[in-house]
């Protein structure tokens, strides 16, 4: 049986009021998807947003806001499809230092998610991978799905992504980029990546949602929220941060998030626009306002 509202709303650690925020802005999201299912099932809607605006906690709102209208959803983190921390370190040694740290196209299973998706659509019985983010490593033991799915919620930062185009690729997005990538070894294949399985990965979505920050500045402090949040869990976890070391992680995903901002909101079905405080600030056009919580 999945979460209530208020119980969503009370694990992730929100006020009271956020049920407002539900109301407002979630609940015409869930409608609109639901108003998709009925046409099309099972569906896979897309949730794209920068690191730390919430992607997580929106898809565990639209989980009961969509089974009160009759559909059974499920989401699979893109997180989730990390390459053990083993592979990433063969990847790191065979083919480029930077494919050590997690984030970016390349460092995913890819086909776990397209077996998964392909679970989805014929109906069938499918495993959720876990990735242990502060141990930095996936989860030995999954979670079984039993078929079938009405909506399958797919969220991760770079959902979605296209290729950049080729000549934007020459210059450094950041300090690390310029020494630790001076030939742009790494970016090329990040972007070759894109254009392969993630391209067959991302094409199967049928609805995409972005969350949009107004600028890359503030995935640095989302991110950071987020790490007080895993360390409150678990401060003894190796897979932990300091600021030095969140600084160089978040620029791995500096040049996709700048360009995923500049490019996807023409593309995307749906954009909602995330203020500094996580909230959205509008309702998106082509959503209708709904006052009821279910």
């Amino acid at each position: 049986m999945s979460e209530t509202i208020a119980e969503v709303i009370e694990a992730e650690g929100l006020p009271d009021s956020y049920a407002e925020v539900v109301s407002t802005y979630w609940q015409p999201l869930a409608t609109h998807i639901a108003r998709a299912a009925t046409a099309r099932k099972p569906l896979i809607v897309g949730i794209n947003g920068a690191q730390g605006t919430g992607k997580s906690t929106v898809c565990r709102l639209l989980e009961p806001l969509l089974s009160a209208r009759g559909l059974r959803t499920v989401t699979l983190s893109l997180d989730d499809l990390y390459l053990t921390k083993t592979e990433r370190a063969d990847l790191a040694r065979n083919i480029h230092p930077l494919f050590a740290t997690r984030g970016v196209p390349g460092t995913h299973a890819t086909g776990i998610g397209l077996a998964i998706f392909e679970a989805v659509l014929a109906g069938r019985t499918f495993t959720l991978p876990r990735f242990d983010k502060a141990k930095d490593d996936r989860a030995t033991i999954g979670e079984t799905v039993f078929g079938p799915v009405d909506v399958l919620l797919f969220e991760g930062w770079c959902v979605g992504c296209a290729p950049q185009p080729l000549d934007m690729l020459a210059k450094p997005a950041n300090a690390m980029e310029k020494s630790d990538d001076p030939n742009a070894i790494w970016r090329r294949l990040v972007n070759r990546f894109l254009a392969g399985d993630y391209a067959k990965l991302f094409g199967l979505v049928d609805m995409l949602v972005m969350l949009k920050v107004d600028s890359f500045d503030r995935v640095l402090v989302n991110r950071a929220e987020q790490e007080v949040k895993l360390r409150a869990a678990n401060p003894d976890a190796p897979g932990l941060m300091d600021e030095a070391a969140l600084a160089r992680f978040v620029a791995h995903y500096e040049r996709l998030t700048r360009w995923m901002l500049a490019d996807m909101p023409a593309r995307a079905d749906i954009v909602f626009d995330i203020g500094e405080d996580q909230r959205p600030l509008t309702l998106p056009d082509g959503l209708s306002a709904s006052a009821s919580i279910s």
